[in-house]
């Protein structure tokens, strides 16, 4: 890895530039910035997500999965470095079977919402679909490893599950979408 900061103003970035793990420079709007910024900022929300009242299950889980985002974050920063295992993605596979086999069948469609938690680990989801998008946009012009995409991909999956499990711990059901219930309404 890159060496490590100890001083956080260095004045480096004024000329719009940052540095890579790996010593080289590049703009601040570059893509793998981009992505490595998109990861940092899910890594972000689930830090919010921990301050809920959570399952201990969750609490540990997540925990691994920011441990995971840095490594993620790192094999970023440095093109061509590997840091996040296949060990990990499957990982995210045994809890999303573990956490989704105790919920019921999806009926319809579900709404973000209900508890605190699960609205939070919904933001969550959403950020990680982003992450996804900047990491696959990387991926078009610069190589990628296979296990970034899947650890995102799988772990956007996860934080669904993850909504419906809060729900159900907070005593809430998951909010389900009425299709078509304002219809008359928007033909005014």
């Amino acid at each position: 890895m890159g060496k490590r900061l100890t001083s956080i103003a260095t004045r480096t970035g004024d000329d719009g530039t940052t540095g890579l793990g790996d010593g080289t420079r590049v703009q601040k709007d570059d893509q793998r910035v981009a992505a490595m910024g998109e990861v940092d900022e899910l890594n972000s929300a689930i830090g919010v997500l921990l301050t809920h009242d959570l399952p201990e299950a969750v609490t540990r889980l997540l925990h691994d999965v920011q441990h995971d985002l840095f490594d993620l974050g790192g094999e970023l920063s440095i093109p061509g470095y590997a840091m996040l295992s296949e060990r990990q993605v499957l990982m995210l596979d045994d809890a999303l079977a573990l956490f989704n086999g105790s919920l019921p069948r999806l009926e319809e469609f579900i709404l973000p919402g209900g508890s605190p938690a699960a609205a939070q680990c919904h933001i969550a989801r959403t950020v990680c679909r982003r992450a996804e998008r900047s990491v696959v946009s990387l991926a078009a012009s610069e190589p990628v490893r296979n296990e970034a995409r899947q650890y995102l991909n799988r772990l956007s999956d996860l934080f669904f599950v993850l909504s419906r499990s809060l729900n159900r711990y907070a005593g809430r059901g998951d909010v389900q979408w009425q299709p078509r219930k304002n219809a008359g309404e928007a033909a005014s």
